[in-house]
């Protein structure tokens, strides 16, 4: 049963309901989509009292201009928002992200993504969208899932699932936000290598050390990789299976690093594998930004995804413990 519908009346750049991918359905050709950082999506769940698979909007370069009927529990996590709330009476609020926010009904102004490429917008209830292939993310390659299998548009109606509890107080009239808040990668720099568990392909070991930039071209599908191609002579192959993280290199010489809306099968030499730490990493790289490839073991890649999940899970704690303190009589 869902809440009020909230309006969309702005768009933004490219506004997309997902959640944490459609998984089971790849020996047919669909892909996984979902939040181009997961972990970060399902936190924004947590700190609004959601399941972790709830749909949330994923906010590319600016985010959209949305109509509360209603009062909701909110949350923004990932590059920082220029957000804003505009209330009833025409008061107007700075927002934080990476804790939970009361807001009464008014207008969510959601504006230029500073310091990365995308965030993550999570609501009490979840975007009830439609369940399509057991996920409510939207496959804008294929068309399908989230609303109408595309971006937000202007006039669209998003509906809100029935919270399980109300966390907002009754009659407030201005957000409410708690003093504590949340960074997943406080402690990664932003120009930290990408590392990658190398595959047997001969141009493999060209890939360690390299240098680039982020092709203006890259979307959810792939990062493409602008700078001096590798000069290696490398035939397509029979086509094989890939995947998010999948380092493919065309005939041009200039990798791509396969994402969220990839396909599932590429005849493109694979060079190896982003590893699941730092893949996440990527939805934040915007066109310009540099971009360095380091090899490392499968042993090393396993330590660093033990060590990224023991971060998530102090941070699912301290999440919980904040908020039944925040909540106690």
């Amino acid at each position: 049963m869902s809440g009020p519908a909230w309006r969309v009346l702005r768009p933004g750049a490219l506004t997309t309901v997902q959640d944490r991918g459609r998984h089971g359905w790849r020996h047919l050709g669909v892909g996984r989509a979902g939040a181009l950082d997961p972990d970060l999506a399902a936190l924004a769940n947590r700190l609004v009292g959601n399941a972790p698979d709830a749909a949330v909007l994923e906010l590319t370069l600016s985010g959209p201009t949305l109509a509360l009927p209603a009062p909701a529990r909110v949350a923004l996590c990932g590059a920082t928002v220029e957000a804003r709330f505009e209330a009833a009476d025409g008061a107007r609020h700075a927002l934080p992200g990476g804790r939970p926010l009361a807001l009464p009904a008014g207008t969510l102004r959601l504006g230029a993504v500073r310091g990365g490429l995308r965030a993550w917008l999570a609501v009490a209830g979840g975007f009830d969208v439609p369940v399509v292939l057991g996920s409510r993310s939207t496959d804008l390659r294929g068309g399908f899932g989230g609303l109408d299998g595309r971006a937000l548009r202007e006039g669209d109606a998003l509906p809100i699932g029935k919270s399980r509890c109300n966390t907002v107080p009754a009659g407030a009239d201005a957000p409410q936000a708690p003093g504590w808040w949340i960074d997943l990668d406080a402690d990664v720099p932003r120009d930290a290598p990408i590392r990658v568990a190398p595959a047997c392909a001969d141009a493999a070991a060209a890939l360690d050390g390299s240098r680039w930039t982020v092709d203006p071209r890259s979307d959810r599908q792939g990062l493409r990789c602008a700078g001096d191609p590798l000069a290696i002579a490398s035939p397509e192959q029979v086509s094989a299976a890939v995947a998010p993280g999948t380092i493919q290199l065309p005939p041009d010489g200039h990798p791509i690093v396969l994402l969220a809306d990839a396909q599932t099968v590429g005849g493109y030499p694979r060079l190896g594998h982003v590893i699941a730490a730092d893949l996440p990493r990527l939805a934040q790289r915007r066109a310009g930004d540099a971009l360095r490839f380091v090899a490392v073991s499968w042993d090393e890649a396993r330590a660093a995804w033990a060590q990224r999940a023991a971060r998530i899970a102090r941070l699912e704690w301290a999440i919980d413990l904040a908020l039944a303190r925040d909540t106690a009589p």
